[in-house]
């Protein structure tokens, strides 16, 4: 049995350099030994003792559940410079300024930057040069789950941080989920994800993607979920936001995050929030004229529908990261070309672990009530349609669907050509199995189910093995196979591995 014990041996030798590990003494063995993952007690406690930490925890709407770590562990006046909990409205007006919604990014951003900036003011000429500075803010909201599938409480934390004496800040900041039934449980989680995202930004700025992954330390993704995440400052001027919002659904803080053309890391609801969505899967390796062409010919049929009135919207696109796969792994720098084609044409993008549309019809839904369209090929269609995806359903296929279409959402199917039969198929002519036939025309009779007859025939004859041959050859007539804007980008930065097997 090992009974831990807060020992910092060589200490002023490691604070020199940053580092100060706890050890725990093995009883019986008269050995000390390193633990490689502290609990929440033992990252505040680090803290703590260092010398060179201290700041201001601003907490608002959660209580004061991170600060409460660092009085309870001991020694927090080597850290803690002020505690604050602006909880009444008209309080945190008058300290932060008016805002329209308490917890948002915006009001974060104002409690991070006035209580940063009021400890350097103060505290400069008298600890200056020797402490880093730092603000510790959240604002949150709590909620009692009374039963299954309502949401729970969620909130924004962050943390603006010197990493040497005197330095410029760097920030960190995440949303956050809380998942917990009961609202003391998903205070108890805010109060353990703080002090992770604290530790981690001391001790693992130079490594952000094991940052990311010390954020759940002491918790699960059955309680939190953190969806977004953007790092900022000279700390990680080498830190792409994109990669690391992929980094939340690889290592599973999260089910989904995204982000907007121009790479800037969004929570949905920034977004998508009240407002009616068109969104279309795939590889996009790269996005081609007919993907392009099905998203356009969908649009026009999708903002005719009498429940948008008339409002344009929101049209992005979705890759899951089994398509961003090569092989057994994820290749970064092939998702990043991806999505610098996808930025050219100015569209948000959301990642997700969602195999099964009906997962992200159900994940869109939470953060608007308004319409979904979802563009749709057959090769995809007839997997929305195959009953062996669906043996874990209770309901099967029938349960899957009925989670797919609960909320107005409809599939708009883009039609193939067979190029060597030249037979065209599309959602009207598609043959299903027979026990199917009767539910499937059911889809299409009620509009479930909506047949792009618009397309561009030409669209259809362009085929992604002949695309990527184009690529890898440097052929400029791939123009004339994608959209002008995604040829550009992929031809100043070489992209997808442009030009690498000339043609002889």
């Amino acid at each position: 049995m090992v009974k831990a014990i807060a020992l910092f041996l060589f200490w002023p030798r490691l604070h020199l350099i940053g580092l100060a590990p706890l050890f725990v003494y093995r009883r019986g063995t008269g050995k000390f030994m390193s633990l490689e993952k502290l609990n929440t007690g033992q990252k505040a406690l680090q803290i703590n003792v260092d010398a060179k930490k201290y700041g201001t925890f601003a907490e608002i709407g959660a209580g004061q559940e991170v600060a409460r770590w660092f009085f309870q562990v001991g020694k927090a006046s080597g850290t803690v410079a002020k505690t604050i909990s602006a909880y009444d409205m008209a309080v945190s007006d008058a300290i932060y300024g008016v805002a329209d919604r308490y917890v948002s990014r915006k009001r974060l951003q104002s409690m991070l930057d006035l209580e940063y900036n009021l400890l350097v003011q103060r505290l400069d000429q008298t600890r200056g040069n020797k402490c880093t500075f730092f603000a510790y803010a959240d604002t949150v909201t709590t909620k009692h789950i009374s039963k299954a599938g309502e949401d729970g409480g969620q909130g924004w934390l962050g943390v603006k941080f010197q990493t040497v004496p005197q330095a410029e800040p760097s920030t960190i900041i995440i949303h956050a989920r809380m998942l917990d039934w009961e609202t003391q449980r998903q205070q108890e989680a805010i109060g353990v994800l703080g002090v992770n995202l604290i530790h981690g930004a001391f001790y693992r700025s130079l490594d952000p993607i094991g940052l990311i992954g010390s954020l759940l330390d002491g918790l699960s993704n059955q309680r939190i979920e953190v969806d977004m995440i953007k790092f900022s400052g000279p700390a990680f001027f080498k830190v792409d936001n994109r990669l690391m919002a992929l980094q939340l659904v690889e290592q599973w803080l999260t089910e989904a995050t995204m982000f907007t053309a121009s790479g800037e890391t969004v929570i949905p609801s920034e977004l998508l929030y009240k407002k009616p969505v068109l969104l279309e899967r795939g590889s996009f390796r790269p996005l081609t004229n007919p993907m392009l062409d099905m998203m356009e010919r969908a649009q026009e049929m999708f903002v005719q529908e009498p429940a948008l009135a008339g409002e344009a919207p929101v049209t992005m696109f979705e890759m899951t990261l089994r398509q961003l796969q090569i092989g057994n792994s994820i290749d970064h720098r092939d998702f990043l070309d991806r999505v610098d084609t996808l930025g050219a044409l100015g569209k948000p993008v959301l990642i997700s672990n969602f195999l099964r549309y009906h997962r992200l019809v159900t994940y869109l839904s939470r953060h608007t009530q308004k319409p979904i369209g979802l563009p749709i090929g057959l090769v995809r269609l007839r997997d929305v349609l195959d009953e062996k995806f669906y043996t874990d359903l209770p309901g099967g296929l029938m349960e899957s669907l009925g989670q797919l279409f609960k909320n107005g959402a409809k599939l708009y199917v883009y039609p193939s050509l067979d190029k060597k039969t030249g037979k065209l198929t599309t959602a009207e002519n598609l043959e299903v199995p027979a026990h199917l036939r009767h539910l499937y025309a059911h889809l299409l009779e009620n509009k479930f189910v909506v047949n792009l007859d618009n397309f561009n025939a030409d669209s259809l004859k362009i085929y992604s093995g002949e695309v990527l041959a184009k690529i890898h050859s440097g052929d400029e007539s791939l123009a004339q196979l994608i959209p002008p804007a995604i040829f550009e980008v992929i031809k100043a930065k070489k992209l997808f591995g442009w030009g690498q097997k000339p043609v002889a």
